[in-house]
């Protein structure tokens, strides 16, 4: 294979990389070397969006080893599917819950979500050449489909939206629970699922209550 095409680092990456190197490598040092050392037991999975506004470790304050963390577009989970095809959100699940043995997932959700404005443009019809042009996204912001059909009529488009946000980790929730060996974990009382909504713009966090069946602020 031809590997012509790949570039050097970008200088301002390389400055970064000195930068934390010299700073919080060296503050930690040890720390680094007991997580090399001992490998990695986390003591949460999160799966939250790629977007990069959202800081997974900042928000939680986490040190390195704390998160096993698995991104993708809008947070979502599919449901359990068995075929030979590359499943990258559910192999992480897996190996988070039968290797790992993590005892919390943590399903992370945002405000003005890209990806589900993006869905909820293309199932209400406005944006065709979503599917047109995409190989993957089109078929991936689907698993969503459920949570837009639930969509209440009678609210104004931009509740709509946000209600999509909570609803993308709702539908993930649901999906997780179809795993056979998530649901054995729940049902040992080995595993918890936690459904959070954070708000970029005002640092807020809330968290889905299941008695109360709403979304509540932490």
């Amino acid at each position: 294979m031809n590997l012509n095409f790949l570039k050097p680092l970008p200088d301002y990456l390389i400055k970064r990389y000195y930068g934390w190197k010299a700073t919080t490598f060296v503050n930690s040092k040890s720390w680094y070397h007991k997580l090399a050392k001992d490998g990695q037991h986390p003591r949460a999975m999160i799966i939250s969006c790629c977007d990069s506004r959202v800081h997974v470790t900042s928000i939680f304050g986490s040190d390195a080893g704390e998160f096993f963390i698995h991104r993708n577009i809008a947070n979502l989970i599919p449901p359990f599917k068995k075929d030979e095809d590359y499943h990258g959100t559910s192999a992480a699940i897996e190996y988070a819950v039968k290797s790992l043995k993590i005892p919390h997932i943590i399903i992370l959700g945002h405000s003005t979500c890209g990806g589900v404005k993006a869905s909820y443009d293309y199932f209400s019809g406005r944006d065709q050449e979503l599917k047109e042009n995409s190989n993957f996204v089109a078929s991936w912001l689907e698993i969503l489909r459920p949570s837009f059909n639930d969509l209440k009529e009678d609210i104004k488009e931009e509740e709509k939206i946000k209600a999509l946000e909570k609803g993308a980790i709702l539908t993930s929730v649901k999906n997780l629970t179809t795993f056979p060996f998530v649901k054995e974990a729940l049902d040992n009382g080995s595993l918890s699922i936690h459904g959070l909504w954070h708000n970029i713009g005002t640092g807020e966090l809330m968290s889905y209550d299941s008695k109360a069946n709403k979304f509540i602020y932490v």
